[in-house]
Protein backbone atom coordinates (compact mmCIF):
# COMPACT_ATOMS: atom_id res chain seq x y z
CA UNK A 1 0.00 0.00 0.00
CA UNK A 2 1.35 3.26 -0.88
CA UNK A 3 1.22 6.52 0.97
CA UNK A 4 1.36 9.79 -0.48
CA UNK A 5 3.25 11.73 2.15
CA UNK A 6 2.02 15.01 1.01
CA UNK A 7 -1.74 13.52 3.33
CA UNK A 8 0.66 13.66 6.23
CA UNK A 9 2.00 16.93 6.17
CA UNK A 10 -1.05 19.20 6.89
CA UNK A 11 -2.12 16.16 9.66
CA UNK A 12 1.42 16.67 11.15
CA UNK A 13 0.37 20.05 11.68
CA UNK A 14 -2.41 19.33 13.43
CA UNK A 15 -0.97 16.74 15.57
CA UNK A 16 1.72 19.36 16.60
CA UNK A 17 -1.59 21.68 17.57
CA UNK A 18 -2.54 18.99 19.71
CA UNK A 19 0.87 18.01 21.05
CA UNK A 20 1.43 22.04 21.95
CA UNK A 21 -2.69 22.14 23.91
CA UNK A 22 -0.81 19.29 26.06
CA UNK A 23 2.22 20.67 26.87
CA UNK A 24 0.12 23.60 28.00
CA UNK A 25 -2.06 21.73 30.27
CA UNK A 26 0.87 20.18 31.60
CA UNK A 27 2.04 23.77 32.30
CA UNK A 28 -0.66 25.47 33.59
CA UNK A 29 -1.11 22.28 36.01
CA UNK A 30 2.72 23.52 37.39
CA UNK A 31 1.63 27.22 37.87
CA UNK A 32 3.73 28.44 34.88
CA UNK A 33 0.92 30.33 32.88
CA UNK A 34 3.24 32.36 30.59
CA UNK A 35 4.19 29.10 28.81
CA UNK A 36 0.75 27.71 29.15
CA UNK A 37 -0.35 31.28 26.86
CA UNK A 38 2.85 30.59 24.69
CA UNK A 39 1.70 26.86 23.83
CA UNK A 40 -1.69 27.99 23.15
CA UNK A 41 -0.24 31.03 20.78
CA UNK A 42 1.80 27.61 19.20
CA UNK A 43 -1.20 25.68 18.55
CA UNK A 44 -3.11 28.95 16.92
CA UNK A 45 0.00 29.03 14.43
CA UNK A 46 -0.23 25.43 13.96
CA UNK A 47 -3.64 25.00 13.29
CA UNK A 48 -3.40 27.93 11.04
CA UNK A 49 -0.68 25.73 8.78
CA UNK A 50 -2.36 22.49 9.01
CA UNK A 51 -5.58 24.13 6.67
CA UNK A 52 -3.75 26.39 4.33
CA UNK A 53 -0.87 23.22 3.40
CA UNK A 54 -3.94 21.17 3.03
CA UNK A 55 -5.62 23.42 0.28
CA UNK A 56 -2.34 23.88 -1.32
CA UNK A 57 -1.87 20.94 -1.25
CA UNK A 58 -5.18 19.89 -2.36
CA UNK A 59 -5.03 16.87 0.35
CA UNK A 60 -7.82 17.71 1.83
CA UNK A 61 -9.46 14.28 3.49
CA UNK A 62 -13.01 13.65 5.95
CA UNK A 63 -10.12 11.91 8.33
CA UNK A 64 -8.35 15.47 8.22
CA UNK A 65 -11.36 17.57 9.27
CA UNK A 66 -12.25 14.72 12.12
CA UNK A 67 -8.41 14.99 13.55
CA UNK A 68 -8.28 18.64 13.37
CA UNK A 69 -11.45 19.03 15.35
CA UNK A 70 -10.11 16.81 17.84
CA UNK A 71 -6.83 18.58 17.82
CA UNK A 72 -9.00 21.89 18.58
CA UNK A 73 -10.80 20.58 21.38
CA UNK A 74 -7.93 19.86 23.15
CA UNK A 75 -5.60 22.52 22.19
CA UNK A 76 -8.48 25.53 22.37
CA UNK A 77 -10.91 23.94 24.46
CA UNK A 78 -8.90 22.04 26.87
CA UNK A 79 -5.61 23.72 27.17
CA UNK A 80 -7.28 27.70 27.99
CA UNK A 81 -10.22 25.74 30.16
CA UNK A 82 -7.43 24.43 32.47
CA UNK A 83 -5.06 27.69 32.22
CA UNK A 84 -8.26 29.75 33.67
CA UNK A 85 -9.36 26.77 36.25
CA UNK A 86 -5.79 26.45 37.65
CA UNK A 87 -4.89 30.43 37.23
CA UNK A 88 -8.26 31.42 38.73
CA UNK A 89 -10.89 28.78 38.52
CA UNK A 90 -9.98 26.99 42.03
CA UNK A 91 -10.43 29.59 43.71
CA UNK A 92 -13.92 29.90 43.07
CA UNK A 93 -14.40 25.79 44.39
CA UNK A 94 -17.76 24.88 41.59
CA UNK A 95 -18.61 27.92 39.91
CA UNK A 96 -14.79 28.23 38.68
CA UNK A 97 -14.96 24.58 37.78
CA UNK A 98 -18.25 24.75 36.41
CA UNK A 99 -17.14 27.81 34.07
CA UNK A 100 -14.33 25.68 32.52
CA UNK A 101 -16.46 23.17 32.43
CA UNK A 102 -18.90 24.48 30.25
CA UNK A 103 -16.03 26.54 28.14
CA UNK A 104 -14.89 23.23 26.60
CA UNK A 105 -18.57 21.67 26.25
CA UNK A 106 -19.81 24.84 24.87
CA UNK A 107 -16.57 24.59 22.62
CA UNK A 108 -16.98 21.33 21.34
CA UNK A 109 -20.42 22.23 20.21
CA UNK A 110 -19.28 25.54 17.89
CA UNK A 111 -16.55 22.87 16.60
CA UNK A 112 -19.41 19.80 15.56
CA UNK A 113 -21.84 22.80 14.28
CA UNK A 114 -19.00 23.54 12.55
CA UNK A 115 -18.38 20.01 10.59
CA UNK A 116 -22.03 19.70 9.84
CA UNK A 117 -22.46 23.43 8.71
CA UNK A 118 -19.26 23.90 6.23
CA UNK A 119 -20.01 23.82 3.02
CA UNK A 120 -23.47 25.18 3.56
CA UNK A 121 -22.83 29.20 4.65
CA UNK A 122 -20.85 31.85 3.51
CA UNK A 123 -17.19 31.07 3.53
CA UNK A 124 -16.84 34.55 4.00
CA UNK A 125 -18.37 34.29 7.82
CA UNK A 126 -17.79 32.15 10.74
CA UNK A 127 -21.64 31.64 12.87
CA UNK A 128 -20.07 32.16 16.27
CA UNK A 129 -16.93 33.03 17.30
CA UNK A 130 -14.35 30.56 16.12
CA UNK A 131 -12.65 28.64 19.05
CA UNK A 132 -8.86 29.28 18.38
CA UNK A 133 -10.21 32.82 19.07
CA UNK A 134 -11.75 32.31 22.11
CA UNK A 135 -8.72 30.39 23.51
CA UNK A 136 -6.46 33.07 22.81
CA UNK A 137 -8.54 35.61 24.37
CA UNK A 138 -9.37 33.87 27.31
CA UNK A 139 -5.49 33.24 28.01
CA UNK A 140 -4.24 36.56 27.06
CA UNK A 141 -6.93 37.88 29.53
CA UNK A 142 -5.68 35.75 32.36
CA UNK A 143 -2.18 36.49 31.46
CA UNK A 144 -2.95 40.68 31.31
CA UNK A 145 -4.21 39.94 35.05
CA UNK A 146 -1.56 38.20 36.07
CA UNK A 147 0.72 40.35 34.52
CA UNK A 148 -0.62 43.66 36.06
CA UNK A 149 -2.20 42.25 39.36
CA UNK A 150 -5.63 43.57 38.22
CA UNK A 151 -7.65 41.16 40.55
CA UNK A 152 -10.29 40.57 37.88
CA UNK A 153 -10.49 37.84 38.78
CA UNK A 154 -14.29 37.35 38.75
CA UNK A 155 -14.90 39.42 35.76
CA UNK A 156 -12.97 36.75 33.87
CA UNK A 157 -14.57 34.19 34.79
CA UNK A 158 -17.68 36.05 33.52
CA UNK A 159 -15.76 36.56 30.31
CA UNK A 160 -15.26 33.16 29.82
CA UNK A 161 -19.01 32.46 30.54
CA UNK A 162 -19.29 34.83 27.53
CA UNK A 163 -17.04 33.24 25.29
CA UNK A 164 -18.60 30.32 25.66
CA UNK A 165 -21.74 31.55 25.13
CA UNK A 166 -20.94 33.83 21.73
CA UNK A 167 -19.19 30.46 20.76
CA UNK A 168 -22.51 28.53 20.04
CA UNK A 169 -24.18 32.02 19.23
CA UNK A 170 -25.40 32.95 15.59
CA UNK A 171 -23.31 36.25 15.70
CA UNK A 172 -21.37 36.38 12.17
CA UNK A 173 -17.30 37.01 12.25
CA UNK A 174 -15.14 37.59 8.93
CA UNK A 175 -13.54 34.47 8.24
CA UNK A 176 -10.72 36.62 5.95
CA UNK A 177 -10.58 33.19 3.99
CA UNK A 178 -12.37 34.72 0.68
CA UNK A 179 -11.10 38.43 0.46
CA UNK A 180 -9.45 40.27 -2.91
CA UNK A 181 -7.58 43.14 -2.69
CA UNK A 182 -6.61 45.70 -5.30
CA UNK A 183 -2.92 46.92 -5.37
CA UNK A 184 -3.38 49.81 -3.76
CA UNK A 185 -5.71 48.49 -0.79
CA UNK A 186 -2.70 45.55 -0.69
CA UNK A 187 -0.24 48.09 -0.23
CA UNK A 188 -2.23 49.78 2.71
CA UNK A 189 -3.43 46.41 4.14
CA UNK A 190 0.16 45.34 4.07
CA UNK A 191 1.12 48.49 6.20
CA UNK A 192 -0.98 48.02 8.54
CA UNK A 193 -0.04 44.70 9.51
CA UNK A 194 3.72 45.95 9.38
CA UNK A 195 2.69 48.51 12.33
CA UNK A 196 0.33 45.76 14.21
CA UNK A 197 3.31 43.34 14.05
CA UNK A 198 5.61 46.24 15.54
CA UNK A 199 2.93 46.53 18.45
CA UNK A 200 3.21 42.80 19.33
CA UNK A 201 6.70 42.85 18.92
CA UNK A 202 6.94 45.52 21.87
CA UNK A 203 4.01 44.45 23.76
CA UNK A 204 2.85 41.15 22.57
CA UNK A 205 0.05 39.87 25.47
CA UNK A 206 -1.21 43.61 25.27
CA UNK A 207 -1.64 43.66 21.50
CA UNK A 208 -2.85 40.11 20.89
CA UNK A 209 -5.55 40.94 24.08
CA UNK A 210 -7.01 44.27 22.19
CA UNK A 211 -6.64 43.32 18.36
CA UNK A 212 -8.73 39.88 19.28
CA UNK A 213 -10.87 41.59 21.90
CA UNK A 214 -11.98 44.28 19.78
CA UNK A 215 -12.98 41.00 17.21
CA UNK A 216 -14.45 39.31 19.26
CA UNK A 217 -16.75 41.98 20.58
CA UNK A 218 -17.24 43.36 16.60
CA UNK A 219 -19.37 40.17 16.19
CA UNK A 220 -21.49 41.32 18.71
CA UNK A 221 -21.97 44.81 17.43
CA UNK A 222 -22.64 44.26 14.12
CA UNK A 223 -25.03 41.60 15.30
CA UNK A 224 -27.02 43.72 17.67
CA UNK A 225 -27.52 46.21 14.78
CA UNK A 226 -28.55 43.77 12.30
CA UNK A 227 -31.00 43.49 14.99
CA UNK A 228 -32.37 46.53 15.43
CA UNK A 229 -32.35 47.26 11.67
CA UNK A 230 -34.59 44.02 11.22
CA UNK A 231 -36.77 45.20 13.63
CA UNK A 232 -37.17 48.98 12.18
CA UNK A 233 -38.22 46.97 9.22
CA UNK A 234 -40.61 44.96 10.29
CA UNK A 235 -42.82 47.85 11.59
Amino acid sequence: MKINLAYLLPNFFTALSAFFGVMSIIASSQGKFEKAFIYIVLSLIADGLDGRVARLTNTTSKFGVEFDSLADLVAFGVAPAMMLFFAIGQNYGKFGALVSGLFVVFGAIRLARFNVTTGELDPRYFIGLPIPTAAVVLSSWIMLDIKYHGGLNILILLGALFLAFLMVSNFRYPSFKKINFNKNVAIKILVLIIIIASFIYLYPIESIALLLTIYTFYGVVRGIKGIIKAQKISK
